[in-house]
């Protein structure tokens, strides 16, 4: 499955690993993972992580990103993860590499690489680190199995969204072979202080329902701003408020940037990546994004969703 990709990581001696912007849970943890998993065991290669800001993920390990000239890419490898289109790519210069590879496990858009491996019946992009970790033979230390574990965790669900499978148990036995502490990574993931309780209460009294069930939130620029949080930490963060409500299927938090407005969709039996694909956006099945141009077309979108449930 992974046999070119595999086979470009031993061609070159630079290897350079980009991900989507806003980083999530898995794609730091691919991007931590993958790099540690090629250094274990190419210790002579220069593996460098390039992007944005961790934001929320910030404490997992090396989650810092390298800052690194042009120059590097000249006769290096470009791999990119956990990323369905080229827009979405955190460090465009991916594309001055002497070679690309992308490994993704969204719904497939389009080529944006040579090589590729790209499979949405992985629950994350982690969990395809974890079997060409597997596949290849590959050593795996603690770091490069934490990471990686971190990511297959927070694409599942803590292993509860029915993207999980019989291989996610088996790769997450695979890396906890390798000595990872499983409560350290949920004190990390899961834990919040007393003021991020009531932040998230603040969003909890903010939800409304459509006609049909559709549970939305609308965040303004202002009401952002108010938080003192990003307006990632908001859009990305708070659309979990709406899950696990009964009667509510579809959930959508929408939320006002410089770049338009951030729409979050998630569902717990219906795939909604038409729509967001429809806006212009992608993802999964049950969980996608978009961003539209203003709050007309923004509950255009909560139109076309609460008639999947008319």
């Amino acid at each position: 499955m992974f046999e070119k990709i595999f086979e470009d990581i031993k061609a070159y001696d630079r290897i350079i690993i980009h991900r989507h912007k806003n980083p999530d849970g898995d794609a730091l943890g691919s991007q931590i993972g993958l790099k540690n998993l090629i250094k274990e065991n190419f210790p002579e290669k220069e593996v460098y992580t390039v992007g944005d800001e961790a934001g929320r993920y910030a404490f997992m390990e090396e989650s810092v990103m390298d800052e690194i000239p042009d120059e590097y890419y000249k006769g290096a490898l470009a791999i990119v993860l956990d990323t369905s289109g080229p827009t979405l790519i955190s460090d465009e210069r991916y594309k001055l590499a002497d070679k690309t590879a992308r490994i993704d496990h969204h719904l497939f858009v389009e080529q944006i690489c040579e090589d590729e491996v790209s499979d949405s019946s992985f629950e994350s992009c982690c969990g395809e680190i974890a079997y060409l970790a597997k596949e290849c033979g590959l050593r795996l230390n603690k770091l490069a199995a934490t990471s990686i574990y971190t990511g297959m965790v927070t694409d599942s669900g803590r292993f509860r969204f029915d993207s999980t499978t019989a291989r996610t148990f088996e790769m997450a036995a695979f890396l906890m072979e390798a000595g990872i502490d499983l409560t350290d990574i949920y004190a990390n993931l899961y834990a919040d202080d007393f003021d991020a309780v009531q932040t998230k209460a603040k969003f909890v009294l903010k939800i409304k329902r459509t006609e049909h069930g559709v549970g939305y939130i609308y965040n303004t620029k202002e009401e952002v701003a108010a938080t003192g949080l990003s307006t990632f930490s908001v859009s990305r963060g708070m659309v979990g408020t709406m899950a696990d409500i009964k009667g509510i299927d579809i959930w959508v938090n929408f939320t006002e940037s410089d770049e338009g407005i951030l729409c979050e969709l998630r569902a717990s039996r219906l795939n909604i990546n038409p729509i967001a694909c429809k806006y212009g956006g992608g993802g999964h099945a049950k969980a996608s994004g978009a961003c539209v141009p203003d709050k007309e077309t923004a509950m255009a979108m909560l139109k076309d969703l609460d008639d999947m449930l008319a």
